[in-house]
């Protein structure tokens, strides 16, 4: 399994010039490679081989006058930023044929010097090392001061080094890892993902939200209204600009930190992880689209999936359309329907349920039910699917009556 592990740098001054210089050698070939297909495309010629676009965008442009700088960096930094032009074309060509899982491509856009993340990337045979002293050392770079914050379980098969907006540098590893289980448990959870709650356990656990960018809007409100003020292109909007970046990335750490304590705890504690799969693009689109970003809802599933993988637990996402909320976790029951504002509820069989707590409930069981492939009722058109496992408590004799769900209703 490959993962990635991102450390600071902290590059000298002549060590940020060469980084800048390499970052935008990159950008160049990227961009001259991508205005070279377009030339072809409309001129009527066949499409660009690989090959064929890095002999004239790289090898004989460096003979040329216009281009020669190409050789003040790395040959491998620029041949790594055609591999991505490359593979943004396939992926854009895969998609409109259909070939292409999840939502279609949009063509390649040419990079710009203003873009928020300026990055390079150094492979094996670009000879990048790690030197006794800790040190990361780049071809034609240097050796860049590393701030180590644990050790790197395997050697690394390349090394990306990463300028954010806020002016950071970063170096992400890709390393190679293999799966280590951890002790078996017969603990299972079924999550709820929410706004008034981060998230609510089937076991009636429920777990605050942080809202690290609600409560950073102040600031960030004084900090925008100062960069509005300042004079286009002049340095005291660069540094009104920083300010602002530097407030954004500390609210993305404070919020990437969260995820990875919670997620961690959830797979250490239980064998089997169940959740909703949420349409977010959808949701981020309604009234509520600020509140769904900060919560961060897809960065805190997908790293459950990969931890779940990386430790030997299972992991499961259960129908979109399944009515956790409005489905009685005690009989089966399901509700005509179910606003949002309400919170608790009571079903004709005496239960009494709080809304999260008991969607928590019916994820357990519907991901219990999906995963053993338990006869069951799921997915908008209410299709029984096959089965026969127990799914439900068994003195309980209700059984589901409609599996569909009007959007927003969960």
């Amino acid at each position: 399994m490959q993962l990635r592990y991102a450390y600071r740098l902290a590059p000298t001054p002549g060590q940020q010039i060469a980084l800048a210089r390499a970052f935008g050698c990159a950008r160049v070939v990227f961009n001259d490679g991508l205005r070279a297909r377009h030339e072809a495309r409309e001129a009527g010629l066949p499409y660009l081989s690989d090959g064929e676009l890095s002999k004239r965008v790289i090898t004989d442009a460096k003979k040329t006058p216009e281009r020669a700088w190409l050789g003040e960096v790395s040959a491998v930094a620029l041949q790594q930023a055609l591999a991505d032009l490359n593979t943004a074309c396939r992926n854009f060509f895969a998609s409109l044929r259909g070939k292409r899982k999840g939502p279609k491509m949009a063509p390649p856009r040419f990079r710009s010097r203003k873009d928020n993340r300026q990055t390079i990337r150094f492979t094996k045979n670009a000879r990048f090392a790690i030197t006794p002293g800790g040190k990361l050392r780049l071809p034609k770079i240097g050796d860049v001061a590393v701030r180590w914050s644990r050790t790197l379980p395997a050697e690394p098969s390349s090394v990306t080094v990463v300028k954010d907006a806020a002016g950071r540098y970063f170096a992400s590893f890709v390393v190679q890892v293999g799966e280590e289980s951890l002790p078996p448990v017969e603990a299972e959870a079924g999550i709820d993902l929410g706004l008034g709650h981060f998230a609510v356990l089937s076991d009636g656990r429920k777990i605050d939200s942080p809202r690290f960018l609600r409560r950073a809007e102040k600031k960030l409100k004084r900090l925008q209204r100062a960069l509005s003020r300042k004079q286009p292109g002049s340095n005291n909007r660069d540094k009104a600009r920083l300010a602002v970046a530097r407030q954004h990335a500390k609210v993305t750490d404070a919020r990437r930190e969260f995820h990875h304590q919670l997620s961690t705890k959830l797979i250490r504690d239980n064998q089997a992880i169940y959740v909703e799969d949420l349409a977010v693009k959808g949701l981020a689109r309604t009234r509520l689209a600020k509140s769904v970003h900060d919560a961060g809802w897809s960065s805190f599933v997908a790293m459950l999936e990969y931890k779940a993988r990386l430790y030997g637990r299972t992991f499961h996402r259960i129908d979109r359309w399944f009515p956790s909320s409005k489905q009685c976790s005690v009989c089966g029951t399901n509700a005509e329907s179910m606003p949002l504002n309400v919170r608790f509820w009571t079903c004709p069989c005496g239960a009494v349920h709080d809304r999260d707590v008991n969607a928590a409930k019916n994820i357990l069981a519907a991901g219990r039910a999906e995963r053993l492939n338990a006869s069951h009722t799921s997915g908008r058109d209410g299709a029984r699917r096959p089965g026969g496992g127990q799914i439900r408590p068994p003195h309980q004799g209700g059984k589901p009556v409609e599996a569909g769900s009007h959007r927003g209703a969960a």
